[in-house]
């Protein structure tokens, strides 16, 4: 990372959270979660985004999640993130107020999704986020439910006024036109982006990778990050083109209609832990457990490189 740049070039992944039947939380699993993907080499991991259902948690949950999450952090030496989603700028700022009293430093936040924000709306919330904790680091969530997809130009002035805003995670974005010009508008910002938008973006300018479908096969994952990084275009082009036939699997697994993030990530997980339920925060419904087990055999049958447990090659 050179002295301009405000964050590290790295992988981001995020922690889907384990309920009962009751809707509390299963501490153990998402302990166990944490130390997976810290043995699997991620090092920065985050909770509480759309995937971690941070929509959908009242304070209670946030608070008991975000101290078991952190205990797993510190246990297994990796940094750790929060994300804070909510439509009402005060419970943002308290639960920022609250993990920054348990020593988080680094939070991922979202615009208010109840109405899209105008420009000076959109400088306050940042003036609310950023400038109230000046020795905490933000990474900007740019997402179509908050109503207010951020331009480049939003972000260069963003950055420009708050030197703690140090990255940005862009999900949804498919224009790799559209990537370069927030790379160029912010280049001090890191722009983390998923799979198959970092295969390539990453040749051309030092974006970070949001991984979500390469968790299927953690090692996969890895492999095509640094395929990516050094330019290895015959690997990082057969690993491109198996993200996008293990995105389509999982995406028709969950089924028909719109879904939520968790119904996704929680089934990738499950691969890994056959504990972990599937289940998500009411009203919201996530995958079968017979979606899930047609998922998993088709992984092994149609792309066995990927399923779990496979080695290296």
């Amino acid at each position: 990372m050179n002295s301009a740049e405000r964050y590290p070039r790295c992988i981001l992944a995020t922690c889907p959270l384990p309920w009962d039947e009751a809707g509390s939380l299963m501490r153990d699993l998402l302990t166990a979660e944490v130390l997976g993907l810290a043995q699997a080499g991620y090092r920065r991991l985050y909770l509480f985004g759309t995937a971690g259902e941070g929509y959908a948690v009242d304070e209670a949950r946030f608070d008991e999640a975000s101290r078991v999450f952190l205990d797993a952090c510190a246990d297994a030496n990796v940094e750790p993130m929060l994300g804070v989603i909510s439509t009402s700028l005060p419970t943002v700022i308290g639960r920022i107020a609250r993990a920054r009293e348990w020593g988080v430093r680094d939070f991922q936040i979202s615009l208010p999704s109840w109405g899209p924000l105008a420009d000076g709306e959109v400088d306050r919330f940042f003036a609310e986020t950023c400038g109230r904790f000046p020795d905490c680091r933000f990474l900007h969530y740019n997402l179509g439910r908050a109503r207010r997809v951020l331009e480049p130009s939003d972000y260069a002035r963003l950055a420009a006024a708050h030197p703690n805003l140090v990255a940005t995670k862009q999900a949804g974005i498919s224009s790799l036109e559209t990537a370069l010009a927030l790379c160029d508008a912010a280049p001090e910002v890191r722009h983390f982006v998923g799979e198959g938008m970092f295969a390539a973006l990453a040749p051309l300018r030092p974006c970070g990778l949001l991984i979500s479908v390469g968790l299927v096969h953690p090692v996969r994952g890895r492999e095509l990050y640094d395929a990516a990084i050094a330019g290895a275009e015959t690997e990082l082009a057969r690993l491109r083109h198996e993200v996008e036939i293990v995105t389509q699997m999982v995406l028709r697994a969950g089924g028909e209609g719109p879904k939520m993030d968790g119904t996704y990530d929680k089934a990738i997980w499950k691969l890994h832990d056959p504990r972990f339920p599937l289940r998500l925060l009411p009203p919201y419904e996530g995958m079968s457990d017979a979606a899930f087990a047609e998922f998993r055999a088709t992984l092994c049958r149609e792309v066995p490189r990927w399923a779990p447990g496979s080695t290296p090659s």
